[in-house]
This record gives C-alpha cells, sequence and structure tokens, in this order.
C-alpha cells in the first residue's frame, strides 16, 4: 500500500495505514506483523519437526524466493522496456501471491505431518487457487466497482501494466480463473467430502466482488 509500492489510499474500504497516520507507522506496522507471525509458529502446538518446517515455509514463502521477490518483479515491470509475457505473469504472480496461499493451504497438513499424498494435493490447491486469486484481481481492476472493492480500480491499465486481462482478455481470463479452481478443486478429492468447504473458498474466489 506505501507510495513507494502500490501508493493505495484505500484497503477493503478503509484508509490505509500510511494515510491514516504516517509512512513510518505503516513500515513499522509491516515489520512487526511479520515478526508476530512467526513468533505465533514458534507457539505452535505440534511436533518440534513440524514447526521447524511451518517456520521454514513461511520464511520461504515471504522471502526472495516467494512474495518479496514476486512484488520486486512487479515493481521492476513497470519501467521495464517491454510488457511482460504472459508466461512471466505466472510466474511472477506464483512467487507474490502464490505463495503465501500455497503455504497456507499445506500448513495444517505440515502440523499434522499428513502423509505425503495429501500434502501434495494441498500443493497443488494453494497453487491453483493462488493464480486464481490473481487473476480476480485483474478482473476486478477493470470492471470492479470502487465502492464494493474497496480500493482504487483501473490502476492497471493506467499504468500501462501487462495483465492476465491486458493479455488474454476478459473472457479468457474469467475461462482460465475458472479452470484453475476446477483444477484446484479436483486436487482434493483425496478427502472426499472434508473438502467441501476449501472447495467452496476456490469457487468463492473468482465470484467475489471485493
Amino acid at each position: 500500500d506505501l507510495p513507494c509500492m502500490d501508493d493505495d489510499d484505500l484497503r477493503r474500504g478503509k484508509p490505509t495505514v500510511h494515510r491514516k497516520w504516517d509512512e513510518a507507522t505503516a513500515v513499522l506496522a509491516g515489520d512487526a506483523l511479520q515478526a508476530l507471525a512467526f513468533g505465533l509458529l514458534c507457539d505452535t502446538p505440534c511436533s518440534d519437526a513440524a514447526r521447524l518446517a511451518l517456520v521454514r515455509g513461511l520464511a520461504r514463502a515471504a522471502g526472495i524466493g516467494g512474495m518479496v521477490g514476486g512484488q520486486a518483479q512487479d515493481i521492476a515491470a513497470e519501467t521495464a522496456a517491454t510488457p511482460l509475457t504472459l508466461d512471466q505473469i505466472t510466474r511472477l504472480q506464483a512467487g507474490k501471491t502464490g505463495a503465501l496461499i500455497g503455504w497456507s493451504a499445506t500448513a495444517g497438513a505440515v502440523m499434522a505431518e499428513a502423509p505425503a499424498a495429501r500434502r501434495r494435493a494441498l500443493a497443488t490447491y494453494g497453487e491453483c487457487l493462488g493464480l486464481a486469486f490473481q487473476i480476480a484481481d485483474d478482473i476486478l481492476d477493470v470492471e470492479g466497482d470502487a465502492a464494493l472493492t474497496g480500493k482504487a480500480v483501473g490502476k492497471d491499465a493506467a499504468a500501462g501494466k501487462a495483465t492476465f486481462v491486458s493479455l488474454l482478455g476478459l473472457d479468457a481470463a474469467r475461462a482460465r480463473a475458472s479452470a484453475l479452481v476446477d483444477t484446484a478443486c479436483d486436487a482434493l478429492s483425496v478427502f472426499g467430502e472434508e473438502a467441501q468447504s476449501l472447495q467452496a473458498l476456490a469457487r468463492f474466489v473468482i465470484s467475489r466482488q471485493k
């Protein structure tokens, strides 16, 4: 949300932290929340091996190989000589959004020390869900209502930024998001009816208005 990145005034219908307070408070709040996340993981009620795996996994998903790396690529793309290709955008978003969603999808299985097949199923679910989420975000930026999304819309086009929508068009972008959700839901078949809530979440991701 900070001016040096997205420069957003609103998030979920409320003033962003740097707008309501100031940039220093926003930076420090982000730092504090990340430290808190790792602290909470250290107190997770599971085995030492599972706890270590959770901490290591979040470090990877949040760091240069995940969110931070994806965000850096996203910022660099704004001043690149040529727009990103579809494959490049897919890789960028897999790092930026997908890494944290993927970690979240598998965290429960890590805590429970679930069989490898179940972890792989959840990893596939998280990967597809993360990409579908981003495509839905790109669609909302084009045709969303700021009053519903709670944030500014039309920013990608104004910046001349390559997105799934700009490269595929609205209809093809919707079709790709829907196909990703189908794949995500199918990956959970190993869980039977226990996966219904996660499958419903995946379908919500591409039907949401904010």
